[in-house]
């Protein structure tokens, strides 16, 4: 069974997802990505960063094992939400059926229009 840990720490809200067989590795602590799926295939992806502001967005981004970066998809307009004094943006895709099939090694990213860092997750068997 899967399930999703939410962590309200003094500086962000942290997803630790427990995907079936993605790696979620965080580049900073500003900015986070959370994958779900079995297998090669993702069924959902969800973003945070910290901070609210006006037009935060974000899109999807894809590194083949070859190295060869594709936007898998466009900007998508953030949503700011609050927990207690902790603000952050999120954003969050969703593939219906059995979601999305990748190459085996294949690094699923993250990356928003204000801020650095991309934090990916690696899809595998």
């Amino acid at each position: 069974m899967r399930k999703t840990i939410y962590a309200l720490t003094a500086a962000a809200l942290v997803f630790a997802a427990a995907p079936a067989h993605a790696d979620a590795k965080a580049s900073d602590g500003r900015v986070g990505l959370s994958v779900r799926g079995k297998g090669l295939r993702v069924t959902s992806a969800g973003a945070h960063m910290d901070g609210h502001g006006t037009g935060v967005r974000a899109r999807l981004i894809t590194y083949t094992p070859k190295g060869y970066r594709s936007e898998l998809t466009g900007w998508k307009d953030a949503t700011p939400v609050s927990a207690a004094l902790t603000k952050m943006s999120m954003v969050s895709w969703k593939w219906a059926g059995k979601g999305r099939a990748f190459e085996h090694g294949t690094k699923l990213c993250v990356e928003f229009n204000i801020v650095a860092g991309e934090p990916c997750a690696v899809i595998h068997r």
